[in-house]
Order: C-alpha cells, then structure tokens, then sequence
C-alpha cells in the first residue's frame, strides 16, 4: 500500500441532520447541506495517567478528553440556526434565542480537500451545537466580510460496522472516487449521499 503524506488545502461539503429520538432511523429528513465552511477544528485531548510503584512508574494508561468541535461559516442561515441550536420561530418569521432553548443531538459529515482531487471525509456521529456569538463592527474605508463561528461537543455513538462506539469517523477517497463518502453518510446519517440529477434538453433547429 503507498502512503500519502499530502496535506489537505481545504474544506467543503459541510452536512448535518438532527438524530431520529424515536430511533425509527438515525437522522430525521435527509441531510442538510450548509455551504461555505472556511474552517472546522477537531479537538480530541488526550492525557496519560500513571500509577507509581517503588518509586517508579508501575503503569500509564491514557484518559481520553471531550471532542470539541469549532467550525466558522461564511454565514449561517436561519433556517440551519433554527435547527442546529433549538431555537423558536413565529408565525411572521421571528427567530429568538432564550434561557429554554434545547439543541437536538444532530450528526455532521464534512470534507477535507486536497490539491490532488482526493477527498478525506469526516463523519461526527453524535453532539450537540452551541450558540454563537454575535459580533458587529462598523463599515470603514474598505469593506470586510463577518464570519459566523460556533462550537459544539461530541460524544460516542454506535456506529455500523465498528464493535465499539466512536465519536470522530474517516474515509478517505481518491479523485474520481465515491465509495468512502457513500459508506460514511450511510454510517452516519443512515441515508445515502444527496445527489441532484440534471436534466439536459436538446433542441434541435
């Protein structure tokens, strides 16, 4: 087997879908799509722990940490904030947030890019998002874009094909290549990846 020492160059294809709590699938709906994803960290801390013995180290063993996850978005829509964060809508298209709100546990599936055409994509099967806040800055002499950033917490979840509970999944294809991105939105998601069929009319004169 060759291996790759190419790093990634990008991020895209940022999916999400809120868990089924009826456990009837794994995702309600299908996966939704929020697109412009400038950057999305994963953070899985790990710690030794030791245990001594005649004035020595006896054993290490390793505690694993929270997976912390930290994604910013060109913008947000509401509709995804609506979702991603519990948050309640009026009759007239109002959207609040409040001391009650209750993000459902949701499961995301993103893509790391590289200059080769490879794909190596992500799966997180089980967490919860956080509100973001909310920044503001006045127009000066040039125009600057605003990010929208948010943060969320991952925790273990079963998933098809693996013995234990897992809480970060990859797959990685080359260009041309769908099989590791179909099998991780079937592992993750329980639906297959979401594909948009167009329709060519010729005319002829």
């Amino acid at each position: 087997m060759v291996k790759k020492y190419k790093a990634s160059t990008g991020v895209d294809e940022f999916y999400y879908g809120a868990l089924d709590e009826t456990e009837v699938a794994i995702i309600t709906g299908s996966p939704e799509r929020i697109e412009f994803l400038q950057t999305l960290n994963i953070e899985m801390p790990q710690e030794p722990v030791r245990a001594y013995g005649d004035n020595k180290t006896a054993e290490i063993a390793v505690s694993n940490g929270n997976v912390t996850v930290t994604a910013a978005f060109h913008r947000l829509p509401e509709e995804d904030k609506a979702v991603l964060f519990g948050l309640e809508k009026t009759e007239t298209g109002l959207y609040s947030y409040g001391s009650t709100d209750t993000p459902p546990y949701v499961a995301c599936i993103f893509a790391k890019t590289y200059q080769d055409g490879s794909k190596e994509w992500v799966g997180l099967p089980k967490g919860l998002f956080m509100r973001p806040t909310i920044n503001s800055q006045t127009k000066a002499d040039g125009v600057e874009f605003s990010t929208e950033e948010t943060s969320a917490e991952f925790m273990d979840r079963e998933v098809s094909g693996f013995t234990e509970e897992k809480s970060v999944v990859f797959g990685r294809d080359e260009k041309g290549s769908t099989a590791q991105r179909d099998a991780l939105f079937q592992a993750i998601f329980g639906k297959a990846y979401p594909s948009t069929a167009t329709t060519t009319t010729t005319t002829t004169v």
